[in-house]
């Protein structure tokens, strides 16, 4: 995997971008689009996106460790084979977002049961 120093980008239209086997960790991605963008054996450990678009994105062995999404639009977006220990996600659009292949919609749906409410 390649290295890089972490990465700020503001205001950047990343439609439909391939990323593969980089080093993206502790990157900040602020007001961007990256909707049906492909993330394929990169680690995004301790990322920041925040007001994005993230609609259709697919993360195919990826580190997403630490990382915190805000404000995003995670529509759609398909998660597999990733770590995603301590990944924060608050304000998000989750309509359709999967993780390897189960609904999150379905994820909050069977924990709200068990929690009995």
């Amino acid at each position: 995997m390649s290295s890089t120093e972490s990465l700020r980008h503001v205001g950047v239209n990343l439609r439909s971008s391939l990323f593969s086997d980089v080093d993206l960790s502790q990157s900040t991605f602020n007001d961007v689009n990256l909707s049906g963008a492909s993330f394929e054996k990169v680690a995004l450990s301790e990322v920041k996106i925040s007001n994005a678009n993230l609609s259709n994105l697919s993360i195919d062995d990826a580190k997403l460790s630490g990382a915190a999404f805000e404000n995003v639009d995670l529509s759609g977006v398909k998660i597999s084979n990733a770590n995603l220990s301590n990944l924060s996600i608050d304000d998000a659009n989750l309509a359709g977002m999967s993780i390897d292949g189960v609904l999150v919609t379905d994820l909050f749906h069977a924990y709200r049961l068990q929690k009995g409410g």
